[in-house]
Protein backbone atom coordinates (compact mmCIF):
# COMPACT_ATOMS: atom_id res chain seq x y z
CA UNK A 1 0.00 0.00 0.00
CA UNK A 2 3.26 2.36 1.14
CA UNK A 3 4.51 1.35 -2.42
CA UNK A 4 1.34 2.21 -4.33
CA UNK A 5 1.03 5.77 -2.50
CA UNK A 6 4.34 6.74 -3.04
CA UNK A 7 3.98 5.44 -6.67
CA UNK A 8 0.92 7.37 -7.13
CA UNK A 9 2.62 10.77 -5.60
CA UNK A 10 5.94 10.21 -7.97
CA UNK A 11 2.82 9.90 -10.70
CA UNK A 12 1.37 13.46 -9.56
CA UNK A 13 4.70 14.86 -9.53
CA UNK A 14 5.97 13.91 -12.90
CA UNK A 15 2.51 14.50 -14.30
CA UNK A 16 2.65 18.70 -12.56
CA UNK A 17 6.16 19.08 -14.07
CA UNK A 18 5.36 18.33 -17.22
CA UNK A 19 3.06 20.68 -16.89
CA UNK A 20 5.01 23.34 -15.73
CA UNK A 21 7.40 22.46 -18.67
CA UNK A 22 4.61 23.13 -21.35
CA UNK A 23 3.22 25.85 -20.49
CA UNK A 24 7.14 27.70 -19.05
CA UNK A 25 8.85 26.42 -22.23
CA UNK A 26 8.11 28.16 -25.74
CA UNK A 27 7.08 25.46 -28.13
CA UNK A 28 9.05 25.97 -31.82
CA UNK A 29 5.99 25.82 -33.63
CA UNK A 30 5.03 28.74 -31.89
CA UNK A 31 8.06 31.20 -32.42
CA UNK A 32 7.82 30.59 -36.42
CA UNK A 33 6.26 33.31 -38.44
CA UNK A 34 3.66 33.03 -41.01
CA UNK A 35 4.73 32.94 -44.19
CA UNK A 36 2.27 35.04 -46.41
CA UNK A 37 3.86 34.10 -49.54
CA UNK A 38 3.40 36.10 -51.96
CA UNK A 39 3.53 33.61 -55.39
CA UNK A 40 3.55 29.85 -55.86
CA UNK A 41 5.16 28.43 -59.01
CA UNK A 42 4.36 24.66 -59.24
CA UNK A 43 6.81 22.65 -60.68
CA UNK A 44 4.81 19.52 -62.31
CA UNK A 45 2.49 18.53 -65.35
CA UNK A 46 -1.24 18.69 -64.50
CA UNK A 47 -0.21 18.72 -60.98
CA UNK A 48 1.16 15.89 -61.70
CA UNK A 49 4.99 15.39 -62.64
CA UNK A 50 6.90 16.32 -65.70
CA UNK A 51 9.02 13.61 -66.64
CA UNK A 52 12.55 15.28 -65.88
CA UNK A 53 14.34 13.71 -68.79
CA UNK A 54 12.12 14.19 -72.17
CA UNK A 55 14.25 10.88 -74.25
CA UNK A 56 11.85 9.41 -70.76
CA UNK A 57 9.16 10.86 -69.43
CA UNK A 58 6.22 11.75 -72.01
CA UNK A 59 5.69 15.34 -71.11
CA UNK A 60 7.58 17.24 -73.43
CA UNK A 61 7.95 19.84 -70.71
CA UNK A 62 10.75 18.67 -68.87
CA UNK A 63 12.13 20.29 -65.71
CA UNK A 64 15.22 21.45 -66.96
CA UNK A 65 12.62 23.16 -69.74
CA UNK A 66 10.08 24.59 -66.53
CA UNK A 67 13.22 26.22 -65.60
CA UNK A 68 14.35 27.81 -68.21
CA UNK A 69 10.23 29.27 -68.64
CA UNK A 70 10.33 30.64 -65.52
CA UNK A 71 13.79 32.38 -65.64
CA UNK A 72 12.51 34.26 -68.80
CA UNK A 73 9.44 34.66 -66.90
CA UNK A 74 11.36 36.15 -64.11
CA UNK A 75 13.15 38.34 -66.68
CA UNK A 76 10.80 39.27 -68.84
CA UNK A 77 7.74 40.18 -66.41
CA UNK A 78 10.16 43.00 -64.91
CA UNK A 79 10.74 44.53 -68.07
CA UNK A 80 6.77 44.32 -69.29
CA UNK A 81 5.76 45.61 -65.59
CA UNK A 82 7.35 48.95 -66.37
CA UNK A 83 5.08 49.64 -69.15
CA UNK A 84 2.36 51.00 -66.37
CA UNK A 85 -0.91 48.96 -67.52
CA UNK A 86 0.93 45.83 -66.35
CA UNK A 87 2.26 46.74 -63.48
CA UNK A 88 -0.22 45.07 -61.13
CA UNK A 89 -0.65 41.99 -63.29
CA UNK A 90 2.61 40.35 -63.26
CA UNK A 91 4.34 39.68 -59.51
CA UNK A 92 7.32 42.07 -58.62
CA UNK A 93 10.50 40.93 -58.70
CA UNK A 94 10.97 40.14 -54.91
CA UNK A 95 8.32 38.25 -55.36
CA UNK A 96 10.52 35.43 -56.42
CA UNK A 97 12.37 35.13 -53.53
CA UNK A 98 9.77 35.11 -51.33
CA UNK A 99 7.84 32.28 -53.05
CA UNK A 100 6.93 29.26 -52.47
CA UNK A 101 7.99 26.59 -55.01
CA UNK A 102 6.63 23.19 -55.16
CA UNK A 103 7.62 19.52 -56.76
CA UNK A 104 5.51 17.20 -57.93
CA UNK A 105 7.49 15.09 -60.05
CA UNK A 106 9.01 11.65 -60.65
CA UNK A 107 6.02 9.04 -62.19
CA UNK A 108 6.28 9.68 -65.42
CA UNK A 109 9.82 9.26 -65.61
CA UNK A 110 8.74 5.54 -63.33
CA UNK A 111 5.99 4.45 -65.76
CA UNK A 112 7.78 5.71 -69.08
CA UNK A 113 10.03 2.89 -68.75
CA UNK A 114 7.74 0.03 -68.34
CA UNK A 115 6.71 1.45 -71.35
CA UNK A 116 9.25 0.54 -72.87
CA UNK A 117 9.16 -2.61 -71.42
CA UNK A 118 12.48 -1.83 -69.55
CA UNK A 119 12.69 -4.17 -66.50
CA UNK A 120 11.92 -2.89 -62.64
CA UNK A 121 16.09 -3.14 -62.20
CA UNK A 122 16.38 -1.18 -65.60
CA UNK A 123 14.10 1.62 -64.80
CA UNK A 124 15.66 1.88 -60.83
CA UNK A 125 19.02 2.36 -62.29
CA UNK A 126 18.10 6.01 -63.85
CA UNK A 127 16.81 6.98 -60.89
CA UNK A 128 19.92 8.52 -59.29
CA UNK A 129 20.17 9.89 -62.97
CA UNK A 130 16.65 11.54 -62.87
CA UNK A 131 16.93 12.53 -59.07
CA UNK A 132 20.26 14.39 -60.00
CA UNK A 133 18.63 16.48 -62.62
CA UNK A 134 15.81 17.09 -59.68
CA UNK A 135 18.33 18.48 -57.49
CA UNK A 136 20.35 21.04 -60.30
CA UNK A 137 17.40 22.73 -60.74
CA UNK A 138 17.15 23.06 -56.94
CA UNK A 139 20.11 24.57 -56.61
CA UNK A 140 19.37 26.93 -59.96
CA UNK A 141 16.74 28.27 -58.35
CA UNK A 142 18.30 28.95 -55.08
CA UNK A 143 21.02 30.73 -56.57
CA UNK A 144 18.09 32.68 -57.94
CA UNK A 145 17.33 33.82 -54.39
CA UNK A 146 14.41 30.85 -54.36
CA UNK A 147 14.57 30.11 -50.69
CA UNK A 148 11.00 28.38 -49.89
CA UNK A 149 10.60 24.88 -51.13
CA UNK A 150 7.89 21.67 -50.74
CA UNK A 151 8.82 18.56 -52.36
CA UNK A 152 6.53 15.80 -53.07
CA UNK A 153 7.06 12.38 -52.89
CA UNK A 154 5.76 10.45 -55.93
CA UNK A 155 2.44 8.51 -55.18
CA UNK A 156 1.12 4.80 -55.88
CA UNK A 157 0.29 3.72 -58.98
CA UNK A 158 -3.62 2.56 -59.31
CA UNK A 159 -4.02 0.48 -62.45
CA UNK A 160 -6.24 -2.25 -62.73
CA UNK A 161 -3.95 -5.10 -63.63
CA UNK A 162 -1.09 -6.54 -61.13
CA UNK A 163 -2.40 -4.77 -58.54
CA UNK A 164 -2.03 -5.50 -54.78
CA UNK A 165 -5.37 -5.90 -51.97
CA UNK A 166 -5.79 -1.90 -52.14
CA UNK A 167 -5.66 -1.83 -56.16
CA UNK A 168 -2.46 -0.53 -56.81
CA UNK A 169 0.09 -1.70 -58.92
CA UNK A 170 2.53 -3.60 -57.19
CA UNK A 171 5.92 -3.66 -59.25
CA UNK A 172 5.10 -0.39 -60.27
CA UNK A 173 4.96 0.98 -56.45
CA UNK A 174 8.05 -1.17 -55.61
CA UNK A 175 9.89 1.09 -58.24
CA UNK A 176 8.10 4.71 -56.56
CA UNK A 177 9.41 3.43 -52.98
CA UNK A 178 12.93 3.30 -54.44
CA UNK A 179 12.41 6.82 -55.76
CA UNK A 180 11.13 8.10 -52.92
CA UNK A 181 13.80 6.81 -50.70
CA UNK A 182 16.62 7.77 -53.14
CA UNK A 183 14.93 11.17 -53.04
CA UNK A 184 14.83 11.43 -49.51
CA UNK A 185 18.01 11.37 -49.18
CA UNK A 186 19.05 13.99 -51.64
CA UNK A 187 16.33 16.16 -49.84
CA UNK A 188 18.85 15.85 -46.51
CA UNK A 189 21.62 16.38 -48.74
CA UNK A 190 20.41 19.66 -50.17
CA UNK A 191 19.36 20.91 -46.35
CA UNK A 192 23.05 20.73 -45.55
CA UNK A 193 24.26 22.52 -48.38
CA UNK A 194 21.91 24.96 -49.17
CA UNK A 195 21.83 26.85 -45.51
CA UNK A 196 19.39 29.59 -46.06
CA UNK A 197 16.78 27.46 -48.11
CA UNK A 198 13.28 25.54 -46.03
CA UNK A 199 12.93 22.64 -47.81
CA UNK A 200 10.09 20.35 -46.79
CA UNK A 201 9.69 16.97 -48.26
CA UNK A 202 6.05 16.04 -48.31
CA UNK A 203 4.87 12.16 -48.28
CA UNK A 204 2.23 12.29 -50.62
CA UNK A 205 3.02 8.39 -51.54
CA UNK A 206 1.32 7.88 -48.22
CA UNK A 207 -1.79 9.77 -48.59
CA UNK A 208 -2.39 8.79 -51.95
CA UNK A 209 -2.53 4.92 -50.90
CA UNK A 210 -4.86 5.93 -47.46
CA UNK A 211 -6.94 7.42 -50.29
CA UNK A 212 -6.86 4.74 -52.18
CA UNK A 213 -7.40 1.90 -49.31
CA UNK A 214 -9.46 3.61 -47.70
CA UNK A 215 -11.97 4.08 -50.81
CA UNK A 216 -12.02 0.66 -51.68
CA UNK A 217 -12.74 -0.80 -48.20
CA UNK A 218 -15.06 1.42 -46.63
CA UNK A 219 -16.61 1.87 -50.64
CA UNK A 220 -17.38 -2.00 -50.44
CA UNK A 221 -18.88 -2.18 -47.55
CA UNK A 222 -20.74 1.37 -47.47
CA UNK A 223 -22.19 0.12 -51.50
CA UNK A 224 -23.31 -3.35 -50.18
CA UNK A 225 -25.00 -2.23 -47.21
CA UNK A 226 -25.55 2.07 -47.32
CA UNK A 227 -25.81 2.74 -51.13
CA UNK A 228 -27.75 5.38 -50.65
CA UNK A 229 -25.62 6.60 -47.80
CA UNK A 230 -22.48 5.75 -49.56
CA UNK A 231 -21.14 8.80 -50.76
CA UNK A 232 -21.75 10.79 -47.28
CA UNK A 233 -19.98 7.69 -45.79
CA UNK A 234 -16.71 7.88 -47.89
CA UNK A 235 -17.13 10.56 -50.04
CA UNK A 236 -16.24 9.08 -53.09
CA UNK A 237 -17.73 6.14 -54.87
CA UNK A 238 -15.76 3.94 -57.30
CA UNK A 239 -11.97 3.24 -56.71
CA UNK A 240 -11.50 2.47 -60.53
CA UNK A 241 -14.57 3.75 -62.05
CA UNK A 242 -13.17 6.77 -64.25
CA UNK A 243 -15.28 10.17 -64.59
CA UNK A 244 -14.26 11.43 -68.06
CA UNK A 245 -13.89 8.69 -70.45
CA UNK A 246 -15.87 5.97 -72.36
CA UNK A 247 -16.20 2.36 -72.51
CA UNK A 248 -14.64 -0.70 -70.40
CA UNK A 249 -15.39 -2.17 -67.02
CA UNK A 250 -14.18 1.46 -65.65
CA UNK A 251 -15.38 3.84 -68.28
CA UNK A 252 -11.85 3.76 -69.75
CA UNK A 253 -10.44 3.04 -72.92
CA UNK A 254 -6.46 4.37 -73.93
CA UNK A 255 -7.80 4.53 -77.45
CA UNK A 256 -10.99 6.71 -76.24
CA UNK A 257 -9.94 8.76 -73.78
CA UNK A 258 -11.07 11.90 -72.22
CA UNK A 259 -12.81 14.28 -74.75
CA UNK A 260 -13.02 11.69 -77.68
CA UNK A 261 -15.09 12.14 -80.32
CA UNK A 262 -16.38 10.20 -83.22
CA UNK A 263 -18.73 10.91 -86.25
CA UNK A 264 -22.76 9.10 -86.30
CA UNK A 265 -24.65 9.74 -89.03
CA UNK A 266 -22.51 12.35 -90.55
CA UNK A 267 -22.33 14.35 -86.84
CA UNK A 268 -19.42 14.89 -84.46
CA UNK A 269 -20.15 14.16 -81.16
CA UNK A 270 -18.46 13.67 -77.83
CA UNK A 271 -18.09 10.09 -76.64
CA UNK A 272 -15.66 10.42 -74.11
CA UNK A 273 -17.69 12.37 -71.50
CA UNK A 274 -17.57 13.54 -67.88
CA UNK A 275 -19.94 11.87 -65.36
CA UNK A 276 -22.33 13.95 -64.11
CA UNK A 277 -20.96 14.56 -60.28
CA UNK A 278 -16.53 14.33 -60.38
CA UNK A 279 -16.85 14.96 -57.03
CA UNK A 280 -17.74 11.45 -56.02
CA UNK A 281 -14.88 9.71 -58.29
CA UNK A 282 -10.98 9.64 -56.99
CA UNK A 283 -10.09 8.93 -60.69
CA UNK A 284 -10.88 11.58 -63.70
CA UNK A 285 -9.26 10.54 -66.50
CA UNK A 286 -7.57 6.92 -65.60
CA UNK A 287 -4.42 9.24 -65.51
CA UNK A 288 -5.06 11.48 -62.88
CA UNK A 289 -7.19 12.78 -60.01
CA UNK A 290 -10.38 14.29 -59.91
CA UNK A 291 -10.01 17.64 -58.24
CA UNK A 292 -12.28 16.29 -55.55
CA UNK A 293 -9.22 13.49 -55.18
CA UNK A 294 -6.58 16.06 -54.73
CA UNK A 295 -8.40 18.40 -52.48
CA UNK A 296 -8.94 15.85 -50.08
CA UNK A 297 -5.18 15.00 -50.29
CA UNK A 298 -4.62 18.81 -50.05
CA UNK A 299 -6.42 18.69 -46.53
CA UNK A 300 -4.39 15.72 -45.33
CA UNK A 301 -0.96 17.37 -45.64
CA UNK A 302 -1.49 21.05 -45.57
CA UNK A 303 -0.84 20.54 -41.99
CA UNK A 304 2.55 19.10 -41.75
CA UNK A 305 1.51 15.72 -40.58
CA UNK A 306 2.83 14.03 -43.53
CA UNK A 307 5.84 16.58 -43.63
CA UNK A 308 9.84 16.63 -42.56
CA UNK A 309 10.14 18.37 -40.67
CA UNK A 310 6.69 19.09 -39.11
CA UNK A 311 5.64 21.96 -40.40
CA UNK A 312 2.39 23.39 -42.03
CA UNK A 313 2.08 25.10 -45.16
CA UNK A 314 1.51 28.20 -43.86
CA UNK A 315 4.50 28.16 -41.58
CA UNK A 316 6.67 26.27 -44.96
CA UNK A 317 9.25 29.38 -45.27
CA UNK A 318 11.29 28.40 -42.03
CA UNK A 319 14.26 26.61 -41.69
CA UNK A 320 14.08 24.25 -38.66
CA UNK A 321 17.92 22.87 -37.90
CA UNK A 322 18.28 19.73 -37.16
Amino acid sequence: MEFNRFTLQVNRFTLQALLILTIVLPNPIFCLESCNFPAIFIFGDSNSDTGLKIQRGHSPISLDIQHVQLSDFLRRSQIIRKRGFFQNLLPKEDYFSRALYTFDIGQNDLTAGYKVNLSTDQVKAYVPDVLAQFSIVIKKLYSRGGRSFWIHNTGPVVTAAQIDKYGCSSPYNEVSKYFNLRLKEIVLQLQKELPLAAITYVDVYSVNYSLISQAKKLGKFCFYFFPHLCNKITGFENLFLVCCGHGGKYNHNRFAKCGSKKVVNGTEIVVAKSCKDPSVRISWDGTHFTEAANKWIFDQIVDGSYSDPPLSLEFACNRMNS
